[in-house]
């Protein structure tokens, strides 16, 4: 279901459950291991699905607080891996994400979609506010559109979806949509991991303190930088 492939600093990660491509707690638990240990010599990785759609979700198989629970922890897992990894992620979006599918294209660093491609949060349908993905979806897309998207399960175009913030860009047929995630992950292939692994990490942490605190650390993080610039 999970395929993954190093060559010359990219991990294609193929991701592969027909028809709607859902991702288990086993699932979860399997891509949070590569992003928190990556292999040796990996710095971008590139992830894609086949089939029809991107990823619809995942399991929901809990029938007890305990199985739900389990189940919500293993994807709030995957997505502080995806955040807090050293590799650049990449998502290559061939179809349409909905619920946890969209959160994850939310916590990689890159993504670029098909123009047909929608995301939606149909949580709502089955009368359930996404706690996971009101954890972070104000942040990317504003809390007036958040609360829209996931009070009405309305599906959000792509183009719009790069209007927000959620995607870098669309690509208008699959071919065009592969050149384009190939042509950025050369780019971001042209440049150091430690630089980026770096900006990775800033990012992170300047999202948590204010301005000032964020200036101040700063200085720290240029001096340490600046000394490390003949650093792989």
């Amino acid at each position: 279901m999970l395929t993954f492939d190093l060559a010359d600093g990219v991990l294609l990660t193929t991701f592969s459950r027909p028809p709607q491509n859902l991702f288990s707690i086993e699932l979860c638990a399997e891509l949070a291991a590569v992003l928190d240990n990556p292999p040796s010599g990996a710095h971008v990785l590139r992830f894609r699905a086949t089939g029809d759609v991107f990823c619809l979700g995942r399991d929901r198989g809990g029938a007890t607080p305990a199985e739900i629970r389990a189940e919500a922890t293993a994807l709030a897992a995957l997505t502080r891996s995806a955040q807090r990894t050293s590799l650049v992620t990449v998502a290559e979006v061939q179809g349409d994400a909905a619920g946890f599918g969209v959160g994850l294209i939310a916590a990689f660093d890159v993504a670029v979609a098909v123009r047909e491609a929608t995301f939606r949060f149909p949580e709502v349908g089955i009368g359930l506010a996404p706690a996971l993905v009101l954890a972070w979806l104000p942040r990317v897309v504003g809390r007036r559109e958040a609360f829209w998207l996931t009070a009405t399960g309305s599906p959000l175009e792509a183009s719009r979806a790069v209007e927000l913030g959620l995607l870098n860009e669309v690509a208008d047929s699959p071919s065009a949509l592969t050149k384009r995630v190939d042509e950025m992950v050369t780019e971001l292939r042209s440049h150091s991991p430690r630089v980026h692994a770096d900006i990775k990490d800033m990012l992170r942490v300047f999202a948590d303190v204010g301005d000032e605190r964020a200036l101040d650390v700063s200085i720290d993080r240029l001096v340490v930088g600046s000394l490390r610039r003949n650093d792989p």
